[in-house]
């Protein structure tokens, strides 16, 4: 081949042909050159060690003496030879000493008007790629393996077992998630604030046969009107100003195989709405500024504090979006509704705030009692904040009544006068007010379960016969309820 344009380059031909030497030499792959005679006019370090020969000993000798399968002799002769590239070219079975029998090679003549110069052949030895696929694979197992202990812990962090509460409404959500796990409808997940609607959502996703693929998350209520639809479907470069150059993916795309959560589903834009059925419907989205449909298979899990049926009614909401996306409902109830899983929270909670900070932290009775009492208006995320805070207030490893926010405290005195009692000094001890307080806080637990015993001793995390022995000692009896 005859290179008739001059090669681009600021550099001198004398530091140009160095750069190219400099080059050859650095490369893994082998790079030879056979002038007219046949003779090794060139031979890089790398092909005269794959070769095991010394570079001095095989220049100016034929290559046939060295190659007995080269074709660059006919190269460095003929004008009209092919230039040949990744060609799988089978050497003699002596030829190169760790008996490898084949190489790629790309070769080409090279003259110069109408004169031939030499022939030049590159050579990418079959170890070295072996190597290089043994390297990538070794890499891929790694990934691979950390991907499954990603997918593990983290099926096992949003397990069902992980979620707190046997309360009988927290079970009958659990039985919905379970009811979700084998197929692939659309869940609905409703609940006030606080309550732990993603925990569930992770738990939906983490059981299902998707469990490996994308979580994709997207709060509705924090992106602004106007970046919804890009956020959702992507969009092509140059869509709009300020647009990436390579364009971006939407969560549609990110979560193609997987699960998208479209968190807080109510404060969607209804114009939003009418795009997302019409995504639902299709199972495709396009682009801002795209041509082309692009079809996607996710499963939708949506969750809201807010009262949809009534959000329709007030034309905020539209019905046929509703109907799409309820079809497995799971209704996360408020603390308040089960109120008997508070113990279990808290030792939860406390546990986990043990492990991380390795201490040894305990909450006493009497502090126990108050936040039992409390009617959590913030729910689970409430009663978290404020065990994180009185772990920070903690004394000696305890937790006491006092380190608890002055707002449940009051709230605790309004409701309870006996709990007032306990706040104070006055004419009574300690031990009298603990026993007054403690009293009233038993009378109300029985009002609160008809009357019945065991439901109560369970509710109050104490056995049956304790708790008749409590009864005795205050002169109460089954009948007084």
């Amino acid at each position: 081949m005859e290179y008739k344009q001059p090669i681009p380059t600021t550099l001198t031909p004398e530091d140009f042909v160095q750069a190219v030497y400099g080059s050859l030499e650095n490369s893994d792959d082998g790079f030879l050159i056979v002038d007219t005679d046949g003779l090794i006019a060139y031979i890089n370090e790398a092909y005269s060690t794959y070769l095991g020969k010394k570079r001095i000993d095989m220049v100016g000798k034929p290559v046939l003496d060295f190659i007995d399968t080269s074709t660059l002799v006919d190269a460095a002769n003929n004008p009209a030879y092919p230039c040949e590239k990744a060609v799988l070219h089978r050497v003699s079975d002596n030829q190169y000493s760790d008996g490898e029998h084949y190489c790629i090679v790309n070769r080409t003549n090279v003259s110069k008007s109408g004169r031939n110069i030499a022939g030049c052949g590159q050579i990418h030895f079959v170890r070295s790629t072996i190597q290089l696929s043994s390297s990538i694979r070794e890499i891929y197992d790694q990934m691979s393996y950390y991907k499954e202990e990603l997918e593990r812990l983290s099926a096992e962090k949003y397990s069902l077992d992980n979620i707190c509460g046997d309360a009988p409404s927290m079970k009958k959500a659990k039985e919905m998630v379970l009811r979700s796990s084998d197929n692939d409808f659309p869940v609905l997940i409703t609940g006030e604030t606080g309550t732990g609607k993603e925990v569930f959502a992770n738990a939906v996703h983490y059981s299902s046969i998707r469990k490996s693929k994308p979580f994709i998350r997207i709060n509705c209520a924090a992106i602004p009107p106007t970046l919804f639809e890009s956020e959702l479907f992507g969009y092509e470069s140059g869509a709009f100003t300020g647009a990436k150059k390579s364009g971006k993916k939407g969560k549609f795309e990110l979560a193609n195989h997987g699960t998208l959560f479209l968190d807080e589903i109510g404060d969607m834009p209804l114009e939003m709405q009418a795009k997302l059925l019409r995504v639902l419907q299709e199972k495709e989205v396009e682009r801002i500024g795209g041509e082309r449909p692009i079809p996607i298979d996710v499963r939708i899990i949506a969750a809201t504090n807010k009262n949809l049926p009534q959000e329709i009614k007030e034309k905020h909401f539209r019905a046929d979006l509703y109907f799409r996306l309820n079809v497995i409902s799971i209704v996360v109830p408020p603390l308040r509704d089960h109120a008997e899983d508070i113990d279990d929270l808290i030792d939860t909670f406390i546990s986990r705030l043990n492990e991380e900070y390795h201490s040894k932290v305990a909450v006493t009775d009497e502090a126990r009692q108050i936040l039992r009492g409390y009617s959590w208006p913030g729910n689970i995320r409430e009663l978290k904040n404020v065990i994180e805070r009185c772990f920070v207030l903690q004394e000696n490893g305890i937790i006491h009544t006092h380190m608890i926010p002055a707002t449940i405290l009051s709230s605790m005195e309004k409701k309870s006068p006996a709990y007032k009692g306990l706040q104070q000094t006055g004419d009574q001890t300690l031990a009298q007010a603990m026993d007054e307080f403690e009293k009233e806080f038993l009378m109300n637990a029985i009002r609160a379960h008809d009357g019945n015993l065991q439901a109560t001793a369970k509710r109050l995390g104490i056995h049956r016969v304790t708790l008749y022995k409590k009864l005795e000692k205050y002169g109460l009896k089954r009948e007084d309820f």
